[in-house]
């Protein structure tokens, strides 16, 4: 199953994956924690972790069209969540 991954600097990962679970939750099922997300999309699905500083994403989806569209609306959504924070999602395969 095709994968990226991306590694955010934040000075509270914990707090964007609170907002943006929480975000989701009206519309996919999210479950989260204080450290860890799980976002599940028709086209796929996103795990969130947070570090000391850093905010990591790592999406899988069934085909690379869909992957990609899944890595446009979860960093869209990041950036328009962060306050700032977040210019940009760079994703790695």
């Amino acid at each position: 199953m095709p994968s990226m991954t991306a590694s955010v600097a934040s000075a509270e990962p914990a707090r964007l994956i609170n907002r943006l679970c929480k975000h989701f939750s009206h519309k996919i099922d999210a479950q989260w924690n204080d450290t860890t997300g799980h976002l599940t999309f028709s086209i796929g699905q996103c795990e969130l972790a947070a570090h000391s500083g850093i905010l990591t994403l790592t999406c899988q989806s069934e085909s690379h069209d869909k992957l990609e569209e899944l890595g446009e609306v979860v960093a869209s959504h990041l950036i328009r969540f962060a306050g700032g924070e977040v210019d940009q999602v760079r994703w790695q395969d």
